[in-house]
């Protein structure tokens, strides 16, 4: 379990490629006056991609990347990639926090040095962590293998106490970085000290109904009525991801126009996806998965899962971890209840948000360190 100092740096070769890949593109049409209502608007992806063409700096963005220190250590034979970012105290507390799709380890970049060095940020310098990024298997820099959640988070377990040394730690996540996050606290109750997340999962249909709140029912059908209108993407990727990875791993258009409606859809920019992230932020974004291949790998995550949830009998009843925990609920992500958070986790803080959506950390990264600071500071020694 060495580990090894890693530095992002991409052969010119593969930035050539992309180039040429743009300038080909054969663009399709759109219904007139459509929007967004129908998928990403053709408007606005030819104008990021005219920037990407002629404005985007990989080189810059590459840079900025590699100012956080990287490593690679094999694990389980894994071979995982994260960003290590010691706390600037004397008793910083460790936090590994797990990013979800399609974002990347690239979601926690602007709250990495808010939580190391607090002081900096008009914080306390008691308040600072430890601060581990991984990029989950599959994603980014770490082995193209797919895994489910509750593999993942036995990864996490060693890699923080045998890789990395510490005796306990705290989590944090949303998204798919909420079933890891989830499935540490349920199988290693013995090193997770606290956890935080910013939604808690979704109902299955496996529930007890009869024993859910008017809350929770009301969410229950608003996740059906989600999935009817939002959630094709899980349907592909939890049962067909081959067929859709040849068209994103082939053209960048495509990918980029898979994720990019993700972050219009997802985030709080009330029609204006620049209102909750630049140009850069979306394409530094897609480019992690263009430039080590790792769409395909990525959604085979959410066949995995599918595959282990449904591979339980239909009665299986949900699990409540018992790690004190943290909910934030920010108001353009999922509006799951109070009572729901409080079914799947022993809730000891529960935050509504007065902004911001499904990508916190990057949308509004202050009231996410705020709401870290303020809950895991009941866990220091």
């Amino acid at each position: 379990m060495a580990i090894q100092p890693f530095k992002v740096h991409i052969p010119n070769t593969t930035l050539n490629d992309l180039q040429e890949r743009l300038v080909q593109t054969r663009w399709p049409d759109e219904i007139p006056d459509s929007g967004w209502n129908h998928g990403t608007n053709l408007g606005y992806l030819k104008e990021l991609v005219e920037y990407w063409k002629d404005k985007f700096d990989w080189r810059e963005q590459e840079a900025k990347l590699n100012r956080f220190e990287q490593s690679k250590a094999q694990v389980d034979g894994v071979n995982i990639h994260f960003i290590h970012m010691r706390g600037k105290s004397s008793h910083p507390i460790p936090i590994i926090l797990t990013h979800g799709w399609p974002d990347s380890f690239y979601r926690f970049y602007k709250v990495i040095p808010m939580l190391t060095d607090p002081e900096k940020f008009g914080g306390k310098a008691e308040d600072s962590f430890d601060v581990i990024v991984p990029s989950i298997p599959g994603f980014g820099f770490s082995d193209r293998k797919a895994m489910t959640d509750g593999a993942v988070a036995g990864l996490w377990a060693k890699l923080m106490t045998q890789v990395l040394g510490y005796d306990n730690f705290t989590a944090a996540g949303g998204d798919l970085g909420t079933g890891v996050t989830k499935s540490l606290a349920l199988k290693h109750a013995d090193v997770v000290a606290a956890i935080h997340l910013t939604d808690v999962g979704y109902p299955t249909g496996q529930e007890d109904y009869s024993s859910m709140s008017e809350a929770e029912r009301q969410f229950a059908g608003f996740t059906q009525r989600w999935l009817f209108t939002e959630g094709a993407y899980i349907m592909i990727q939890a049962t067909k991801p081959q067929t859709l990875g040849y068209g994103l791993n082939d053209s960048p258009i495509g990918l980029a126009s898979w994720i990019v409606e993700k972050f219009y859809a997802w985030s709080d920019c009330k029609g204006n996806i620049e209102k909750s992230f630049t140009k850069d932020e979306l394409l530094t974004n897609v480019m992690i998965y263009w430039i080590t291949e790792t769409i395909n790998s990525s959604i085979r995550m959410y066949s995995e899962n599918a595959r282990s949830a449904y591979a339980q009998a239909p009665t299986t009843k949900l699990v409540r971890s018992q790690v004190p925990a943290a909910v934030a609920s920010f108001p353009a992500d999922v509006p799951f209840p109070r009572e729901w958070a409080e079914r799947n986790v022993d809730l000891k803080r529960w935050t509504k948000m007065p902004r911001g959506g499904h990508f916190a950390a990057m949308e509004e990264p202050e009231l996410f360190v705020a709401d870290l600071r303020e809950f895991f500071r009941g866990f220091r020694e």
